[in-house]
């Protein structure tokens, strides 16, 4: 091996590329690199063991490819880079962001201990035994829908009610359905309730 070819080969051990397909079923992209398009490259999985993380690269997105012996058909991907068309979605050393293409982010700012979880349509939490929501204040801005509930310290309620199909009982009488007794014709106020 003379020393061009010598030189070849390392300068292609590390190369930037972008991705031009992907195969979501068998976890490969193919790169343009250079005027160069790969074969089918596995790309960087995150955590691929007892924890296991699937976030496929897009086409589109700027990757770094370790092409092993300086041969560019053993690469595999590194990892991405932020490019002029997949720019940074966060400019702060103490915030965590996650975009996705449907407009959804995830941003936790560390400086100021805040989470926002934004443009998503749903979400869903299941959990076997419980959830805790420990703070002094859970707002809910619109319809706060439960098959039932249990408040053990009191509280206030405000505004306009309407019930239906059930019964309804406070302090042991059910108010919606009891007697009333020592009632008198005319204007006498009754006494108790049954």
């Amino acid at each position: 091996m003379d020393a061009a070819e010598l030189i070849r080969l390392l300068e292609n051990v590390v190369r930037t590329g972008t991705v031009t397909e992907i195969d979501v079923s068998r976890w490969r992209v193919r790169v343009e690199s250079g005027g160069l398009t790969t074969t089918w490259l596995r790309w960087n999985a995150q955590r691929a063991g007892a924890f296991n993380v699937w976030l496929p690269p897009a086409v589109g997105e700027q990757v770094w490819l370790l092409c092993m012996g300086g041969n560019p058909e053993t690469a595999i991907i590194g990892g991405s880079l932020y490019s002029n068309d997949n720019p940074a979605p966060g400019a702060s050393a103490t915030e965590m962001v996650m975009t996705a293409p449907d407009g959804a982010r995830f941003h936790y700012d560390a400086s100021a201990g805040a989470l926002t979880v934004s443009g998503i349509k749903t979400a869903r939490l299941e959990a076997a035994v419980s959830v805790t929501l420990d703070t002094p204040v859970v707002e809910c801005t619109s319809l706060l829908k439960t098959r039932t509930f249990t408040v053990s310290e009191g509280g206030n309620l405000e505004g306009n009610f309407t019930h239906g199909s059930g019964t309804f009982t406070s302090n042991g009488v059910q108010v919606d359905n009891h007697q009333h007794g020592s009632v008198q014709r005319g204007g006498s106020w009754t006494e108790g309730t049954q």
